[in-house]
């Protein structure tokens, strides 16, 4: 009998002897190739002997094969990412040196930071529909394109009015990239090395807000604030050269329908929230206009809610929140962010306006934290691969919440180090804890609603980091009035108790007393500064009870059931 053929097949199965008897009376044997334990025939139905088995499965080679295939295409994802992000903080470090050059007030010069804002949050719920009407990867090169485009028209503005127009040009492509990058990141890399993969994307979600101020400091002090915009156009332009070159080109939808009424209720949600997020500290958070504006996103995102349920073809399928695993994690991600974020904002403002350090020394404090981040994201991911999101998760929270806990034990005369210990502390945790809490999440969706997943993540980073960031601000203002008041009642600078440092200051004028000021100012914001980090860390620390919730094992696409039906 010929064997030809059994040789292939044995080198990934098993080679047996088979004898079998016919109804005559006769004995045969076959050499037959199996797989090895992974399949078995039907007893008692051998196939016939002139017929070679077919080809056995291999499961390894096609795990290896996407493996190697997925790594170049990340590291484009996350330059395009990475850019995105790092805008966002940079230029943060020079509205001050912008708004002196352009002769503004500080209120206008805000509306920078808040135009960018409020175009990003209207762009970004429609990012999972155009992904999908003009495909993944055409939409993403055409963002890094007008992403580029846009930053070098922000560097050439001569005025604020011109500014503000480019930068809300700038946000239309900037509020596409985070989304579709996201959504081509579960498209292309396998789910068994998803963790890995999102490690190392981490890199352009948290670390490049670390070191952005770094960046930043540097350009504005040295050589020219333009520049924060111009940096973005060699980059954007390597990017969107290499997306046309390596990404794969993904299947689009053109007859998608558009849920316009759908679009208008969570666009006009998502601007009133904002705009009453940014503008409360300044109108006053019980003014009529702000309590309008909560009012209105808050209908309005009630009407988005039933408008989803009934169309057809929904902007977002809001059925993810049936999720438990993924609405967990997005708890969890707000988290992690809010106290991330009000770190990146109160601990520059402290060492520029209380220790008087300058933008460039104030980001090289800050960049050991993010060197921090770089190291420890990737070995997150491979610790996801391996033992899921919980331990991760819960070691990142602990860090993240010691961390704010050192923090807040912050005041006039705090030394470097000890700040730096304290950041780092965090920035480990953040390392650890951040994208395995957002991949955890992520990957129990099936795979016909991980677009709206990805939109939905992103909408929550934003949002959540916003309000929490004006939520601990309106709360240090107010601590900071109760702190002066209390502080200046035990200043006695008149009567038989008088203080005769403050009567020999009198003494010297009403300029006599500015030095008095302007340290007791010093020590009250820095008061409500530690209450802002005590605050966040206790948050933070109840996040380890929802960390208790997520899978150990690495979740698969659609492996959980809806909470609901």
């Amino acid at each position: 009998m010929s064997t030809s053929g059994t040789g292939g097949a044995s080198a990934a199965g098993v080679v047996e002897t088979e004898r079998t008897e016919s109804t005559d009376g006769r004995t045969a044997t076959a050499v037959v190739a199996r797989p090895a334990p992974a399949a078995s025939t039907r007893s008692g139905t051998p196939g016939p002997p002139s017929s070679p088995p077919p080809p056995p499965l291999s499961p390894e080679p096609e795990v290896q094969r996407p493996a190697r295939g997925w790594g170049l295409p990340l590291v484009v994802l996350i330059i395009g990412m990475f850019m995105s992000i790092l805008d966002t903080s940079i230029v943060n470090v020079a509205i001050p040196v912008i708004q002196k050059q352009f002769g503004v007030s500080t209120d206008s010069i805000q509306w920078i930071s808040t135009s960018y804002t409020l175009t990003e949050g209207v762009i970004v719920p429609i990012s999972a529909w155009l992904g999908a009407r003009v495909g993944l990867k055409r939409l993403y090169i055409w963002s890094l394109v007008l992403f580029t485009v846009a930053s070098a028209l922000c560097g050439l503005s001569g005025d604020l009015g011109t500014m503000i127009f480019f930068r809300i040009m700038q946000a239309i492509p900037g509020g596409l990239i985070p989304v579709t990058c996201l959504t081509l990141v579960y498209r292309l890399v396998p789910r068994e090395r998803i963790g890995a993969a999102m490690g190392l994307y981490g890199l352009g979600v948290v670390v490049a807000p670390g070191v952005g101020p770094t960046i930043g400091g540097y350009l504005v002090e040295y050589i020219d604030w333009r520049l924060i915009f111009y940096i973005n156009v060699p980059i954007g332009i390597v990017g969107a050269l290499a997306a046309v070159v390596v990404l794969a080109k993904v299947p689009s939808e053109p007859s998608k329908p558009f849920d316009f009424i759908g679009f208008l209720c969570v666009a006009g949600s998502l601007f009133s929230l904002l705009l009453a997020v940014e503008e409360g500290s300044n109108w006053g958070w019980t003014s009529y206009p702000v309590l309008i504006l909560f009012a209105l996103a808050i209908n309005l995102l009630a009407l988005f809610v039933v408008v989803e349920l009934q169309v057809k073809h929904p902007l977002l399928n809001i059925r993810i929140f049936a999720y438990w695993p993924f609405v967990n994690s997005l708890l969890l991600v707000s988290t992690l962010s809010v106290g991330f974020f009000a770190e990146l904002f109160y601990i520059p403002t402290f060492l520029q306006n209380v220790q008087g350090w300058t933008p460039w020394n104030t980001g090289l404090t800050l960049l050991p934290q993010a060197m921090t981040m770089v190291v420890l994201m990737p070995i997150a991911g491979t610790l996801y691969d391996k033992f899921g999101a919980r331990w991760p998760a819960i070691i990142g929270l602990l860090l993240t919440a010691t961390g704010l806990f050192l923090l807040s034990r912050i005041n006039v005369d705090i030394s470097r180090g000890e700040l730096v210990v304290s950041m780092v502390i965090m920035a480990a945790g953040l390392g650890l804890g951040f994208m395995p809490v957002m991949t955890g999440g992520l990957s129990t969706l099936p795979p016909d609603v991980a677009d709206s997943g990805s939109t939905v993540n992103t909408l929550v980073q934003r949002v959540s980091s916003a309000f929490g960031l004006a939520a601990l601000t309106a709360m240090v203002t107010a601590n900071q009035a109760q702190f002066m008041s209390d502080r200046s009642a035990l200043l006695q600078g008149s009567g038989t108790g008088a203080d005769p440092r403050i009567l020999a200051m009198q003494e010297q004028g009403p300029s006599g007393l500015i030095p008095l000021w302007q340290q007791l100012s010093m020590h009250v914001q820095t008061e409500a500064y530690s209450n802002a980090f005590f605050l966040t860390g206790c948050v933070t620390l109840a996040g380890v009870v929802l960390a208790l919730f997520l899978r150990r094992g690495a979740p698969t696409a659609g492996a959980e059931k809806p909470m609901v039906h």
